[in-house]
């Protein structure tokens, strides 16, 4: 077994599942494991590393190569987290290899791209290669539910020029993606027995009213002018839970929204927008309330994305590595990329593995494909050494 599947293998092994939101807990929750074995693997390659502390037993770990007299600092963003384990059909933190892929959850998204990442940080500070960028190491936590790592890292003085961040893009560049806002509509009643339903006022059947109005206005955020790379945006009622039990006329609902934002929209004028269609559909009746969003995700905007000689040699150390030049594309899901981006920080999207992958009940990755993005992220902190361009 080489070096990067070995690697990743231990990084499957590992538990470290977001609850999403859900009250869960227990050893295979949470990052807090994986921190340590990733603090350790820092400092087994003598490199000092920071734990930069999100929330109990979340910790970004970041670890920094300074090379001499390097003119760009390059990020590479890796998340620590995977999505749950619900309905897997392969035990999810028993890393196998068949047929050259390494099956577990986490494979994909993105333990694969944070082994490859690792492994070119690794080979930078063992070589030290002249001209090379200086490279800061993040492995952020909580990117499945709220990005409140990246939200983090961006926010306190990582000093970087251009960002790559990991996901599984087939080893394309992405240079553009929609971001999301999630908040909760509820309704409220009047509870009594449901044999005397008239004496009560029932809250599902005020958000039946209010789904309603938030499908015509889905399907008009459908119908509107597009993105020209990623189409339009979208709303989806993805979540809805109501009432006590079946014979009390149920005196509360809770719907979950999630919106798709697209490059010059912002979270906050998506809910004004939904909340305008509210009022114009049912008027503002006080059952009728919004709370506040759990997650806000900027979208990654390609105005904002390296361009010009960077754009260049980053493409250019992916055909190194690869054989071929990458396509530069859009795509509808959100990553780290989005709250880095949105403080100014030019960020690309790229990894191994495909999303379609992502999340499933039997997830794995191409080890051919993690070992050319391990090739791809050494080339790219060599390339951009002397690149001082957008």
């Amino acid at each position: 077994m080489d070096a990067v599947t070995r690697l990743l293998s231990d990084l499957v092994a590992i538990p470290s599942v977001n609850p999403m939101g859900r009250p869960l807990s227990g050893p295979g929750f949470l990052e807090g494991r994986m921190s340590d074995y990733l603090e350790d693997w820092f400092r087994e390659l003598g490199i000092a590393c920071e734990r930069q502390t999100i929330a109990p037993g979340r910790d970004n770990i970041l670890a920094y190569y300074e090379a001499p007299g390097a003119a760009t600092k390059l990020l590479f963003d890796a998340h620590q987290d995977t999505v749950p384990t619900d309905g897997m059909t392969i035990p999810p933190f028993l890393p196998t290899v068949e047929n050259g892929r390494l099956y577990g959850r986490g494979s994909c998204d993105i333990k694969g791209g944070m082994a490859a990442m690792l492994t070119a940080f690794a080979r930078l500070v063992r070589e030290r290669p002249k001209g090379s960028a200086s490279v800061l190491m993040a492995c952020t936590v909580d990117e499945e539910f709220t990005h409140k790592g990246s939200s983090r890292l961006a926010a306190h003085g990582h000093g970087a020029d251009v960002a790559i961040v990991a996901e599984p893009t087939m080893l394309d560049l992405v240079n553009c993606h929609k971001g999301a806002i999630r908040w909760k509509v509820r309704t409220r009643g009047v509870a009594c027995h449901s044999s005397t339903p008239h004496l009560g006022a029932n809250a599902i059947y005020r958000m039946a009213k209010v789904i309603e109005v938030l499908a015509a206005h889905a399907k008009s955020l459908g119908d509107s002018t597009p993105d020209p790379v990623l189409g339009p945006p979208s709303l989806s009622v993805g979540r809805i839970e109501g009432g006590q039990s079946v014979n009390v006329v149920p005196d509360w609902c809770e719907a979950e929204i999630d919106r798709r934002v697209l490059p010059g929209e912002s979270g906050e004028e998506t809910m004004q927008r939904a909340w305008a269609a509210l009022e114009k559909g049912i008027g503002a009746p006080d059952w009728l309330e919004f709370g506040d969003p759990w997650i806000n995700l900027p979208p990654l905007s390609a105005q904002r994305a390296p361009s010009g000689e960077r754009l260049a040699s980053i493409s250019q150390a992916v055909a190194r590595a690869t054989g071929r030049t990458p396509n530069v594309i859009g795509v509808p899901y959100g990553t780290d990329a989005g709250p880095l981006n949105a403080t100014g920080l030019p960020c690309l999207v790229f990894g191994p593995g495909d999303i379609a992958q992502a999340h499933t009940k039997d997830e794995w990755v191409e080890l051919d494909q993690v070992r050319a993005a391990a090739d791809a992220y050494y080339e790219m902190a060599c390339g951009l050494g002397d690149s001082r361009a957008g």
